[in-house]
């Protein structure tokens, strides 16, 4: 996948979207990975970096709404990927159709440290 392929699948699916295409666009380093896993689980790991997060106060984007989109998608399986913005202070996770044809979902986290 190509960075003009990902950042035109980057649309309204959550608030993180539009950051992420930006980072994408201004050259931030980007992975889709092979494989997939099914969104239940992600479900239940991003649930609970969700609650992580809120004690420790790190900064996110659209976490919330990513944990209930991988929740409704009940069975189905997702390739996961990742985009960095340009001066790594944000990771944007990004959620993909099992095939990599449409992103379902896209949560941001500001980077410890940075």
């Amino acid at each position: 996948m190509d960075r003009a392929e990902l950042a035109g699948m980057l649309g309204g699916q959550t608030r993180a979207c539009e950051p992420a295409r930006a980072a994408l666009l201004d050259g931030g380093e980007f992975v889709v990975w092979d494989g997939s896993v099914p969104s239940q689980q992600l479900a239940d790991i991003y649930g609970a970096r969700l609650r992580r997060a809120g004690r420790r106060g790190t900064e996110t984007l659209a976490l919330p709404s990513t944990v209930d989109i991988l929740t409704r998608l009940e069975a189905v399986q997702v390739r996961i990927g990742c985009i960095f913005s340009p001066d790594r202070t944000w990771a944007f996770m990004l959620f993909l159709a099992d095939d990599a044809s449409a992103i379902l979902a896209c949560t941001g986290v500001r980077q410890a440290g940075r």
